[in-house]
């Protein structure tokens, strides 16, 4: 029987396992398609550095800081997980060097927020949650192939419509702090639900897929939660 499973995908978008993570998901979920396993994805809220100043923190100082990674091994994780992204998302380009930068990311999940509203009242809730895939896609574009500055709302327009998404739209909620409210709320939410690392992949509200799994992990466990619904 037809089932289409409800799929909160909590990350960040300066997040790289998240991207090893939702290459997993999507290949998982289109392998499932020929079982009648589909998913509605929703991109919520979660800030890896909700006190990062506004220009940002070099990649290795933040890291070094945050974990007391040495520059060395701050190189070879990223090499690492370079290789990762590569291999669940292909033709995703992840660039992090030396001298990448590490952003605030609260305007950033303002935007995803809009962008799941649905661009028009004509749109349908899935046109909406494919837009906002789109965006959270492009926003990765922007941070990690691009190292472009996640703060500026110029940046963030552009990843917009780059998605498709009405730029002068976008430029209206950056400017007017829309949705700064919504957001808070479901990252305090998201926090209340013992989530406190990304990505975390929260199947039908009770179940939860932890890190950048690889799209077998992902096949085998929606799988298996699709028969328990």
């Amino acid at each position: 029987m037809p089932r289409t499973l409800h799929i909160d995908f909590v990350s960040d978008v300066v997040c790289p396992w998240c991207v090893v993570g939702l290459g997993g998901l999507e290949t998982a979920l289109e392998r499932l398609k020929a079982e009648g396993i589909e998913a509605q994805v929703h991109f919520q809220p979660f800030e890896l550095n909700p006190q990062m100043a506004p220009g940002g923190e070099n990649i290795v100082e933040h890291i070094g800081r945050k974990y007391g990674s040495t520059p060395e091994q701050s190189a070879a994780n990223r090499a690492m997980i370079t290789e990762r992204a590569a291999e669940a998302m292909p033709g995703f380009e992840m660039r992090m060097g030396p001298d990448s930068r590490i952003w605030n990311t609260f305007d950033a999940h303002r935007l995803l927020h809009w962008a799941a509203l649905g661009s028009s009242p004509r749109v349908t809730k899935a046109e909406a949650l494919a837009e906002q895939r789109a965006l959270k896609k492009a926003l990765f574009r922007t941070h990690f192939t691009d190292g472009k500055t996640l703060t500026d709302f110029g940046v963030l327009a552009d990843a917009a419509a780059a998605a498709g998404l009405d730029r002068a739209k976008a430029v209206e909620v950056l400017a007017d702090d829309l949705y700064a409210a919504e957001v808070r709320a479901a990252e305090d939410l998201w926090r209340a639900r013992g989530i406190n690392a990304v990505p975390a992949v929260v199947v039908e509200g009770k179940y939860l897929i932890s890190g950048g799994q690889p799209a077998g992990v992902f096949e085998e466990a929606l799988r298996r939660m699709a028969g328990e619904g």
